[in-house]
């Protein structure tokens, strides 16, 4: 009875040190993923170059494969700005092609300045990381979106 007792107490320690193990990994692994910093986009290397209309239509022709060559990589993509709004923290430049289906950027304030300077119609070239992009059957429309952009000089 007594080494029963003892067999239970020892894998209760064992369980209780590896669910302590197991806690500290988890606590360890999202302290990393919140205080990830990024990189200034300005100064990444990007991993394409592409005109907007041509993004789009490569989106179109099959997200799911623009989407695996694109997403969460550096783009830098040249176009004519279609409009531009600010929403919150941030201003968002849209480039659109004649279907209606649109590039989203979005500038942090760093770039507000620069940013606010352009006006529809004008020629652009954005860098940035691609989010990826979807089809949206509400709106009948493809839209890609990018984040933490800079305009290339």
């Amino acid at each position: 009875m007594e080494n029963k007792q003892a067999g239970n107490k020892r894998l209760v320690g064992k369980l209780l040190i590896a669910g302590l193990i197991l806690f500290v990994i988890a606590a360890a692994t999202a302290w990393y993923l919140f205080t990830e910093t990024y990189g200034d986009t300005a100064t990444e290397k990007e991993a394409y170059t592409v005109n907007a209309l041509e993004l789009i239509k490569e989106f179109k022709q099959n997200d799911s494969v623009a989407n695996r060559k694109y997403a969460e990589k550096i783009v830098t993509v040249n176009g004519r700005i279609s409009s531009i709004d600010a929403a919150d923290t941030t201003l968002n430049v849209r480039i659109d092609d004649a279907t209606g289906s649109y590039v989203i950027f979005a500038f942090q304030q760093q770039d507000f300045e620069r940013v606010k300077k352009l006006q529809q119609g004008d020629s652009v070239s954005i860098k940035g990381s691609c989010s990826g992009g979807a089809y949206s059957d509400i709106l009948e429309t493809e839209f890609i979106t990018f984040k933490r952009c800079s305009l290339n000089k």
